[in-house]
């Protein structure tokens, strides 16, 4: 029997279908709750204030940078949402004098222009514009990273997926969007051989690297946090880190300020990872099957569930 439909997008798979009492008890779970989620593979961190929060997003950086070596180099996959912690990587590495030239870095995405190719560093919403300004353009001349272990996605996704072969991912950071993914692994359209069931955790996670029609909760929140509202700039389309890659990080590292996903879907796969409820529906939930995964919470985004009418 095929599984509800979606009550935000019909013509798609979302958290809207799965059972409704993983979602009453994700809505019922307080900050304690949440708190003792935590289980060998998943660790659930706290932080009082956002000063503590980004700089421990930013120290997972220098941690993995300076381990880097030329006979082991390591690198990490970093997000662009959050942002915030970027300027104090740079800080960091400045301040601390930290070599730079055996490291790696990832970008999680880009958006796809209607030519078919990544968006150009010129387009206002491009991910490696972001990185580099927030980042890697503060850093010292002489402390950078070089260029060739500076790894961005592109449409023609063999150079990306190669560069993951013999360097370490030590951490692959994220945030968590409100359709509840990390990068912009979405859950699919309805249709075809998903029209009555989501893929299966293992079909999924057997993706890589590679373009994705987005989710139109995905353009609406992109809209929101990074343009204005203006739905009409944001691109359908993105190249965007797979769980293929994915598993090759030894650590997923999931931050979450309280801006970008809200109460609910915070719980919601926090419970699920904790549980090891894996469903393609709420992408995220597949991150139970991962061997080390950690959710960072500041305390004062958390929110509450319960009913306010404002």
């Amino acid at each position: 029997m095929p599984r509800k439909l979606s009550t935000i997008a019909p013509d798609w798979w979302d958290y809207t279908t799965i059972d409704e009492e993983i979602i009453r008890d994700a809505a019922a779970l307080s900050e304690r709750d949440l708190e003792q989620l935590s289980r060998p593979g998943f660790d659930v961190r706290m932080y009082d204030t956002l000063e503590d929060f980004y700089l421990a997003e930013a120290l997972e950086y220098i941690d993995s940078w300076k381990r880097s070596t030329p006979d082991n180099p390591i690198g990490i996959c970093g997000p662009i949402g959050p942002t915030e912690q970027l300027p104090l990587v740079a800080r960091l590495v400045n301040e601390l004098e930290l070599d730079l030239s055996n490291a790696h870095f990832w970008g999680m995405d880009e958006w796809l222009g209607d030519d078919g190719k990544e968006v150009p560093v010129t387009h206002p919403l491009s991910f490696e514009r972001a990185d580099r300004e927030l980042l890697f353009n503060r850093i010292e001349d002489k402390l950078k990273i070089p260029e060739s272990n500076l790894h961005f996605p592109a449409a023609e996704v063999s150079h990306y997926r190669a560069s993951w072969e013999g360097v370490r991912c030590a951490v692959m950071q994220g945030g968590q969007g409100d359709i509840k993914h990390w990068a912009f692994n979405d859950p699919p359209r309805r249709e075809g051989a998903h029209a009555d069931a989501p893929p299966t955790p293992e079909e999924y996670r057997r993706l890589g690297t590679r373009v994705v029609e987005l989710h139109p909760i995905t353009l609406a929140q992109n809209a929101r946090t990074s343009g204005g509202g203006n739905i009409t700039m944001v691109p359908q389309q993105a190249i965007t880190v797979g769980p293929a890659e994915t598993w090759q990080a030894e650590k997923v590292s999931i931050w979450q300020a309280g801006t970008h996903d809200n109460p609910f879907g915070q719980r919601l796969t926090a419970l699920m990872i904790s549980k090891g409820i894996a469903d393609a529906a709420v992408p995220m939930s597949l991150l139970a099957d991962h061997p080390g995964v950690q959710f960072n919470y500041f305390r004062g985004g958390l929110g509450s569930c319960a009913i306010e009418m404002h």
